[in-house]
């Protein structure tokens, strides 16, 4: 998701868990675009995101309930770090459930409703243990092992060959 909004918005830094990064690096690029003229930048910093180790302290690490790291700050944090080593003023939004939200649209409402006679159709048939998903432009059933089973990442060539085009 932070991916494709910071393509979106046109960030000039995206900083995702799958990429570590250097505090000094995106500082760097910040000074340099400021240099050219460009005085304000955007930093999208998504859940997660780790800075390279001894680039920049980072929160305490606290895990949840199941012994996962508990998410949430590194925004803050980083900021933080941009206006301490640039002196450029810096802004944090947080967008939280923001992001989840807002208007839908008719494509919105119209899946909704694909979505719920699917599941009631499921149901219906006995299909538990089953989610009902958007494939191409059909609704399908994927067993809940199947969805769960591997950790869902960025397409890494989003990453490096459409979104490091706007870097610097």
């Amino acid at each position: 998701m932070a991916t494709e909004a910071a393509i979106a918005g046109g960030a000039a830094e995206i900083l995702i868990p799958e990429e570590e990064f250097d505090i000094d690096v995106v500082c760097d690029a910040l000074k340099h675009r400021h240099e050219k003229g460009r005085f304000a930048s955007i930093v999208v910093v998504a859940e997660g995101a780790q800075p390279k180790e001894g680039s920049m302290e980072v929160q305490s690490g606290e895990v949840d309930q199941f012994g996962h790291v508990r998410l949430g700050g590194i925004g803050n944090r980083v900021a933080e770090e941009i206006e301490k080593r640039t002196g450029f003023e810096t802004r944090v939004t947080i967008l939280g459930h923001i992001q989840r939200g807002g208007t839908p649209t008719a494509f919105d409402r119209i899946l909704a409703t694909r979505f719920g006679i699917a599941a009631i159709d499921a149901v219906h048939e006995g299909a538990f243990g089953q989610m009902v998903a958007l494939r191409a432009a059909k609704i399908v059933r994927v067993p809940l092992e199947e969805a769960v089973s591997e950790l869902k990442t960025v397409d890494r060539s989003l990453y490096h060959d459409v979104a490091e085009v706007f870097f610097s």
